[in-house]
């Protein structure tokens, strides 16, 4: 297949499937804010919170890593069994430790030790990602499975939530939705792979922990972006009361449905920039899309209170602020994802990428503690740190750009000056 046909089909692939993952919560958000009461909402959004982390542990950033093996390797199918083969057990592994670090989460947080079964529910929709290989069929550039598994999956937990959820007593059915959902979309997959005759051949313990060492750079770099949104929401829950966990949550819901648009853009192209390196398709992606971002942005700005009431209620009004106040981050969000997995990474500064997501984690850490120290913590002040922190991010990535960029002794491949 030509190479622009094949990058459009991924993209286009990638923004169906990012189109359903706004849609689809979107549908559920505004049932679930009015069957639930404010509190119990925070309480579900709280407890994503944290499998936020407990995704990111079990992926470990294979989601990145592995796709790059799977890229590499497509061309001998031995290996490619191998690579699929030795990430499974490394994640199921990683799930074991995930468990026990889950446990004793519950013992020191409240909030959690209260609802321990719908922890528990909630965890196990993350270990049945396993079993999903998003990363294989990324390397491949075979998004139209991972889209067409979404859909199915998400669409079926989002369906039987109005029949089966319908007041704070029925939470525990939010989890199973999502299990049952899991479990269909696993059969799917395999159903592929039987196809595509990829076949499960485990080796030695070694091969395994030697793919969990060379990903830790980027599980590094993916704990400290999630550190931004999930560590938020776990402080709103430890220092402010259990509504104010609600208008975050639905604010910041918000704001991802605006990224989801960005999740194909950067995903459709890292594969590509992996074999071609060809720079020029960054600077494309950028005279494209800034404007259109900087658009939404001003849309978003001032439909925020409307926003709010379609999908809250009007007992979430008093989120708007908070919503206004994250746009800065819908905006650098995107120049961040794309100054780095797509950019600095296929130039092999992957560490680069990482050392600047550390950096402004820190920064993001530091000022929540100092607003702690202050007694100025409220949702409002942390909404304009993270804005702050996500264009101290998108900076430091710029800046390596550029100095790679005319650097000598590195290989830009076809990225011109003009």
């Amino acid at each position: 297949m030509n190479i622009s046909l094949s990058l459009a089909k991924n993209t286009s692939m990638l923004l169906l499937m990012n189109i359903a993952k706004m849609i689809l919560p979107l549908i559920t958000l505004p049932y679930l804010t009015r069957v639930l009461t404010v509190d119990c909402f925070g309480l579900v959004a709280y407890v994503k919170a944290v499998m936020q982390y407990m995704q990111i542990f079990v992926d470990y950033g294979f989601m990145i890593s592995g796709t790059q093996d799977i890229a590499l390797a497509r061309s001998d199918n031995d290996q490619l069994n191998a690579e699929v083969s030795n990430i499974l057990l490394a994640r199921l592994f990683l799930s074991v430790i995930g468990l026990m670090i889950l446990v004793v989460m519950a013992f020191i947080l409240p909030i959690l030790k209260g609802n321990f079964l719908f922890v528990l529910l909630s965890y196990l929709v993350v270990v049945l990602t396993c079993f999903l290989f998003d990363y294989l069929f990324r390397g491949l550039e075979k998004m139209e499975v991972i889209t067409k598994r979404f859909v199915v999956m998400r669409g079926i937990a989002v369906l039987l939530t109005f029949f089966f959820v319908k007041s704070d007593s029925d939470i525990l059915w939010i989890p199973i939705l999502d299990i049952l959902g899991s479990i269909i979309a696993v059969i799917l997959v395999f159903i592929q792979l039987h196809k595509m005759k990829i076949m499960l051949k485990f080796h030695s313990s070694n091969d395994i922990l030697k793919k969990i060492k060379d990903s830790t750079v980027v599980f590094l770099n993916t704990v400290a972006v999630t550190a931004f949104m999930a560590l938020n929401t776990i402080v709103i829950g430890i220092y402010l009361p259990i509504k104010e966990v609600a208008f975050w949550s639905l604010s910041l819901q918000i704001i991802s449905a605006g990224q989801a648009f960005y999740t194909p853009i950067i995903e459709g192209i890292y594969p590509r920039m992996i074999i071609s390196k060809d720079f020029n398709i960054i600077q494309k992606v950028l005279k494209i899309f800034i404007p259109i971002i900087i658009l939404g942005c001003i849309f978003t700005y001032f439909a925020a209170p409307i926003m709010v009431q379609i999908i809250g209620g009007i007992q979430y009004i008093d989120a708007t602020s908070t919503l206004q106040a994250l746009i800065p981050v819908l905006f650098f969000g995107f120049t961040t994802m794309l100054f780095g997995w797509p950019t600095l990474g296929v130039l092999g500064k992957a560490k680069d990428v990482t050392f600047c997501t550390m950096i402004t984690a820190f920064l993001q850490i530091l000022g929540l503690i100092v607003l702690v120290d202050m007694g100025k913590l409220t949702i409002l002040n942390i909404s304009w740190l993270r804005g702050i922190t996500e264009f101290i991010n998108t900076c430091l990535r710029l800046l390596y750009i550029w100095a790679y960029r005319y650097k000598g002794d590195i290989d830009c491949g076809k990225w011109t000056r003009n």
